[in-house]
């Protein structure tokens, strides 16, 4: 088992590193659902990157947008700055960035946001076969659900223990935002992200 926290800022770092995370996730200013928080970039995400790993806290990087074909190499450039860091792993939701960090960096674990909607086996498997290393399941699932998918896959689950569920669906953001009328860079109003 394993407590991981979101952080936004130098101090939720801290915070969460000492009450207790074994990890934590945080966002860039780019290409995270969580853009409009408080996030890290160049050197505080090294800075951040650091100041756990000195505390044997594991981080992670949230990349957990969809990516357009002209922001894919940017993409791939945050990505690789953060492995040179020394991330842990990267969650993502866009399945051609995930392959490219899959095929150009093999010892760095990726993670299936919940941002994919994994929310069923088939979903887990096929991640898993892929080469993702977890999976973030979607919030709507049932303990039954999740034991279900745990005992019939050998990818990591992740699950939230806490926290709003979206006016739509897990990791339909875009879908919810057509609902509500807000556009993509309104996330921010959305109170899981």
């Amino acid at each position: 088992m394993e407590l991981l926290s979101p952080v936004g800022n130098f101090e939720c770092l801290k915070a969460a590193v000492q009450n207790g995370a074994d990890s934590v996730y945080l966002g860039s200013d780019l290409f995270s659902a969580r853009a409009f928080a408080n996030n890290f970039s160049g050197k505080n995400l090294e800075k951040a990157i650091e100041y756990a790993k000195i505390r044997g806290i594991k981080t992670y990087l949230t990349l957990n947008t969809l990516i357009k074909d002209n922001e894919i190499e940017n993409a791939f450039k945050l990505a690789k700055q953060a492995y040179e860091y020394g991330i842990d792993a990267i969650l993502v939701q866009d399945l051609g960035l995930a392959m490219k960090l899959i095929r150009e960096f093999p010892d760095l674990p990726i993670h299936g946001s919940t941002q994919m909607t994994v929310h069923n086996l088939n979903g887990a498997l096929e991640l898993q076969d892929l080469g993702f290393k977890r999976v973030v399941l979607a919030r709507e699932l049932s303990i039954n659900e999740i034991d279900y998918i745990c005992k019939n896959t050998k990818i990591e689950i992740e699950c939230f223990a806490h926290g709003a569920l979206c006016i739509s669906y897990s990791g339909q953001c875009l879908f919810s935002s057509m609902l509500g009328g807000r556009s993509r860079k309104s996330w921010k109003m959305c109170p899981t992200l």
